[in-house]
């Protein structure tokens, strides 16, 4: 996609937010979490609205708190019923996007400190050309594979992995075509690359943010609050 078609091409951000988040705890959806006084979700889609290259944001919602999480995020973004799981509703997402969306993100509602500036670099890099693209990191820790009994198996080499995160890029046509391919009983894939990949479309990488990171436990929101709490009040959305 480049030239004209890349000029006219639109962007929409989906964002799966329908799950529980037992690891997080608290009793509520991990999304609704606070974070600095409002809902991880909130600043997630804060920051979307804040990058320049986006145009449609539709997020997939608990069932039961549809009409609450549209309050929340307002007349900007569209809100509509999550599925019973993760692959269900980026389903129900892309089909209510408009017609003429070009390049979509899928991005996690638990990394709410994600910088618009990445959400644009994703976007850009379809838009130049990629079918898929997703942000990285590279490993700190060193990682091993083990068996079911806890046992090491091996220490894979360190300098050919990397840590991904979201929003993951795609022109509209390869993610439609990984998530019409996914059949039930099918092996799960823990994010929206890992089935564009059994299509056999390459899936470039761009650099990450740090503080793209992902809230899974309760030591990541502690982590998430300290951050926050550093950011100008303008930029965290806190001022009155």
């Amino acid at each position: 996609m480049t030239g004209a078609n890349a000029a006219d091409a639109r962007v929409a951000v989906v964002v799966p937010a329908a799950g529980r988040g037992e690891r997080l705890g608290g009793g509520v959806p991990k999304a609704l979490r606070p974070l600095g006084g409002r809902p991880m979700l909130v600043h997630a889609v804060q920051s979307l609205l804040a990058a320049d290259l986006v145009s449609q944001i539709v997020v997939a919602a608990p069932p039961t708190l549809v009409e609450v999480v549209s309050r929340l995020l307002g007349p900007d973004v569209r809100v509509l019923p999550g599925g019973a799981e993760r692959v269900d509703s980026v389903r129900g997402a892309l089909r209510a996007l408009d017609d003429d969306i070009r390049v979509v993100l899928v991005h996690d509602a638990a990394r709410p400190l994600t910088p618009p500036s990445l959400v644009d670099a994703v976007a850009r890099a379809v838009l130049g050309g990629h079918p898929a693209v997703i942000p990285v990191l590279a490993l700190a820790d060193t990682v091993k594979e083990v068996d079911a009994d806890g046992r090491v198996l091996r220490t894979p080499p360190r300098g050919g992995l990397r840590a991904v995160q979201t929003p993951q890029g795609f022109r509209r046509e390869v993610l439609e075509a990984a998530y019409a391919s996914q059949e039930d009983g099918q092996p799960a894939v823990t994010d929206d690359a890992g089935l564009v990949e059994r299509l056999g479309v390459p899936v470039a990488t761009i650099p990450g943010a740090d503080e793209a990171f992902k809230v899974t436990r309760p030591a990541d929101l502690i982590f998430a609050e300290a951050l926050l709490a550093r950011r100008p009040l303008a930029e965290s959305g806190r001022s009155s």
